[in-house]
């Protein structure tokens, strides 16, 4: 009876919660083609989660078992994305693209706002999950863009 309840516990602590692109995203989802206006486009949002980010290198932040946010973009391949988000904590960007990849950032973008740059962006879906540091969720205003705000 020990083994098995040793073996219960062993299995529930290896159960942990990850991002998981197959979950509606919270913050619902958008279409946009090369080109489009407004440029930026912008969410409201509650950046952070209960699940720490550990995955394709990113190592930091407390996001959403779900993404925040989905994009579909249309694209020919020519032009950037820059994926930023802005707000009043100390926030991160996680992002699965639409190869597949994990990207992430954490204060490139100035004053612990983050910024994904994907250059000549694949078309497709995007995951997007905008997190904090530590337990507290807090608002945040979610950016999409084809403009480097930096310039």
């Amino acid at each position: 009876m020990r083994t098995l309840l040793l073996l219960a516990i062993a299995l529930l602590a290896t159960a942990v919660q990850a991002q998981d692109v197959s979950l509606d995203p919270n913050y619902g989802d958008v279409e946009l083609d090369e080109g489009f206006t407004p440029d930026p486009y912008e969410l409201e949002l509650t950046a952070g989660g209960d699940v720490e980010v550990h995955v394709g290198g990113c190592d930091y932040g407390q996001v959403s078992e779900a993404p925040d946010f989905q994009l579909t973009y249309t694209t020919s391949g020519n032009s950037d994305l820059y994926i930023y988000a802005v707000s009043g904590s100390d926030t991160t960007i996680l992002v699965n693209t639409a190869e597949g990849e994990w990207v992430c950032d954490d204060d490139s973008f100035g004053d612990g706002d983050p910024i994904v740059v994907i250059p000549a962006a694949a078309g497709g879906v995007y995951d997007i999950w905008v997190g904090t540091y530590g337990d507290e969720m807090d608002g945040a205003t979610l950016f999409i863009s084809e403009i480097d705000p930096r310039d």
